[in-house]
């Protein structure tokens, strides 16, 4: 059997593409905003993860500028070789202080992140709990650890209790591994159960928080800042791809178990490490959000503004505290067809279909910018409501 057989049978995508329904790849023609230049078109962005607003502001933008004029392009290799800037110690120490923990590594990515981590802190003996909902580059770090996986039912505390009680804590060690805030549904983790939990069975606690940092806890620490518990995390995981408005990833945790990651993890080792632009501007981003706490409270009106608005108008939406907020379509074509009618209103949203979703649970994923205006949101709002309407009746 050819290898490429399989590639003949994308009917689905045909089949979008055939309706001009088909909402992936848009292209875009200006710097990521609250309102972007798409395709030509003006475009309210309510499907971006750039939460604090700050990929276009000055500061970073300039940072940016001035690290690839002294230090170039790239470091053409990796951290653990020639690939090590003096900007990514800085980055990695500043992180921590603002964490609160010993130290942090730095990957090239965030997915690359939770591929390094996981697969270095467990081994074949070891076992990994994983909420069925997390992110698919938690389930491929879980693959590359040779750990054994449990996974075990959404935000279920009774399952993974149950998990727990099977496995023999003499001979294995245990890892729970949780998104903070579910990239999805925008619902944050029972992190206090899981860490109560994992005190209970000798476990330790990794927390993805890509969609936490800058967006929960009064400081915007993420996830355990919002429950008290900063503390109780063995590991934070998290991104420079949405709050720190650049590209990369890290890890926070003790100082023994990031030096031990960076000395064998493959992913981080074999990598090349991250562009010098990028590393500034996330070092800005990071300085902005430090001075500038009223962003995370700027970004919290706007969710619940738009929360609201979307609820006088009996729109069917999953309740959440984050600005993440899907809405239901129901079904995957009505989600393509809402996308395509939105876009040629103005107002971009993602879908989110099955495999993603259950059957007949498709999603319009929206998610919101501190920087966003009441004036944009009631637009969205109105074309949204009217939108529905339409798919409603087809």
């Amino acid at each position: 059997m050819d290898l490429f057989k399989k590639c003949e049978h994308l009917t689905n995508v045909k089949t979008a593409k055939e309706k001009g329904i088909y909402p992936y790849f848009h292209q875009l023609n200006s710097k990521q905003g609250p309102q972007v230049v798409m395709e030509g078109k003006d475009i309210i962005m309510i499907g971006s993860n750039n939460y604090l607003g700050l990929t276009s502001h000055p500061e970073v933008i300039e940072a940016g500028v001035k690290a690839l004029e002294k230090f170039g392009s790239g470091c053409s290799g990796s951290r653990f070789l020639n690939g090590t800037l003096t900007a990514h110690v800085e980055l990695e120490k500043e992180l921590a202080e603002f964490l609160n923990k010993e130290d942090v590594v730095t990957f090239s990515t965030g997915f690359q992140s939770n591929l390094g981590i996981i697969s270095a802190i467990a081994g074949r003996t070891d076992y990994i709990l994983c909420d069925k909902e997390n992110h698919a580059s938690i389930y491929d770090g879980c693959r590359l650890s040779f750990a054994r996986m449990l996974r075990y039912n959404h935000s279920d505390m009774e399952d993974l209790e149950r998990q727990l009680k099977t496995i023999d804590t003499e001979k294995s060690g245990i890892l729970i591994v949780t998104d903070g805030v579910f990239s999805m549904s925008g619902e944050i983790c029972k992190l206090p159960q899981i860490v109560e939990l994992a005190k209970k069975y000798g476990a330790r606690v990794m927390v993805d928080d890509a969609h936490g940092l800058g967006v929960l806890g009064e400081h915007g620490r993420g996830t355990a800042e919002h429950f008290g518990l900063e503390n109780e995390v063995d590991i934070y995981m998290g991104t420079f791809s949405k709050s720190l408005a650049s590209l990369g990833g890290y890890m926070a945790a003790k100082r023994e178990v990031c030096e031990y990651v960076r000395h064998v993890s493959r992913p981080f080792i074999f990598c090349a490490s991250i562009t010098p632009s990028n590393v500034a501007c996330a070092r800005k981003a990071l300085e902005i959000i430090k001075r500038e706490p009223q962003r995370i409270k700027n970004l919290h009106h706007i969710s619940n503004y738009m929360r609201e608005g979307l609820k006088r108008n009996n729109i069917s939406i999953i309740e959440s505290q984050t600005p993440i907020i899907p809405i239901y379509t129901y079904e995957d074509e009505k989600a393509f067809i809402a996308c395509k009618m939105l876009f040629d209103r103005g107002v971009y949203v993602n879908p989110v279909v099955s495999p993603a979703t259950p059957a007949g649970q498709a999603l319009l994923r929206t998610s919101y910018t501190a920087t966003h205006t009441e004036e944009q949101m009631d637009k969205a709002i109105k074309e949204i409501a009217e939108v529905l309407q339409i798919v409603a009746k087809m």
